[in-house]
């Protein structure tokens, strides 16, 4: 190991990407960890949109840490903060999990978050159009958790009474939202203000909480919208339409970290003698293909159903839907499929 860095020194590099600024990276922290465990190997994990940035992050690091410490990168699908490589994990002295907030309190495993740099007030302004002035919600996703009491102060001081919870044990900051937990919106006021990017989470926001307005507010791609189930519960309805007709299913168990419902596959294939379990890490359509049954329940990560699900050749239901399509439910119960509680 070579000397170590002071902390004059972590400052004075800035400690930021060379090759990108709109994200935290959180570089001295990892630094600082590797030093005081006297680490050899360290593990970094990044989510699908942000693999291309993981060679720039491990050329940065190479350049701050102690000579001769390696740095790996997990080449694993991984999803959420739920989809951890364990693998990995086991084989590096540290594992730097990127993008996520954690959901396991863990000495071995550094969340980095990665908080957004991007201001979130001119794009806040243009929601003013969608919002109401009185009761508002305000979520957020672990990105730009950094700005979330800049945020409720700034919608304050426009005379709005903002409303925040901190959800379940699954949820690590008050108004965060995850792609499958939605218990943050659970809040007193007709509307809610979603400050992020993409349409997974305030779709989900919509579904889970059908009676609140849900107006969009993306920061990095400049766009203010308003959530619209009606194209979602069609696609949905159609699923579970043709299940209804299916004699055999095959029951999903992820085998993820955060991701299994044992006991929701486990009872599913005990009350149905034509249903079986299947039990995989990473659930795609090239996998369940050569199985043949005529429909699939999803117990693990609802992204698979919601995302993915028009790229199955069979019906692929989450548990609700299921009921739904075996008779044990009405059509009007289809809702959103989300995670409750801790992992």
């Amino acid at each position: 190991m070579s000397e170590q860095r002071t902390e004059g020194d972590l400052r004075n590099t800035g400690m930021a990407l060379k090759h990108d600024r709109t994200w935290d990276y959180e570089l001295d922290r990892i630094v600082e960890a590797v030093e005081e465990r006297n680490a050899e190997k360290v593990g970094l994990q990044f989510p699908e949109g942000l693999k291309r940035r993981a060679p720039h992050v491990a050329d940065d690091l190479r350049d701050l840490l102690p000579e001769g410490v390696r740095v790996l990168i997990s080449g694993q699908p991984c999803y959420g903060a739920c989809d951890l490589d364990t693998y990995m994990m086991r084989r590096t002295d540290v594992f730097v999990h990127f993008g996520h907030s954690p959901m396991k309190d863990s000495e071995k495993i550094i969340y980095v978050p990665l908080f957004s740099n991007v201001e979130v007030e001119p794009i806040m302004e243009e929601a003013l159009d969608e919002l109401e002035v009185g009761d508002v919600g305000l979520v957020t996703t672990a990105q730009h958790m950094n700005k979330f009491d800049e945020m409720r102060e700034w919608l304050e001081e426009r005379e709005f009474t903002v409303h925040t919870r901190r959800g379940d044990d699954r949820l690590t900051h008050e108004g965060q939202v995850l792609g499958c937990n939605y218990a943050s919106a659970d809040i007193d006021a007709d509307q809610v203000l979603y400050v992020g990017g993409g349409k997974f989470h305030p779709l989900g926001l919509a579904m889970e909480h059908p009676d609140k307005t849900v107006v969009i507010a993306d920061p990095v791609n400049n766009v203010v919208t308003v959530a619209d189930t009606e194209k979602f519960l069609k696609q949905r309805y159609g699923a579970v339409h043709r299940a209804m007709d299916a004699e055999t299913w095959g029951v999903v168990f992820c085998t993820k970290i955060g991701q299994g419902r044992w006991d929701v596959a486990n009872d599913i294939v005990e009350n149905n003698e034509n249903a079986y379990l299947l039990t995989m890490d990473e659930v795609t359509p090239d996998r369940l293909t050569q199985f043949g049954f005529d429909a699939y329940v999803n117990t693990g990560c609802p992204r698979i159903t919601t995302d993915d699900g028009p790229q199955f050749k069979q019906p692929m239901l989450t548990p609700g839907e299921y009921e739904i399509a075996i008779g044990e439910k009405p059509l009007d119960e289809l809702s959103f499929d989300t995670f409750h509680g801790t992992w």
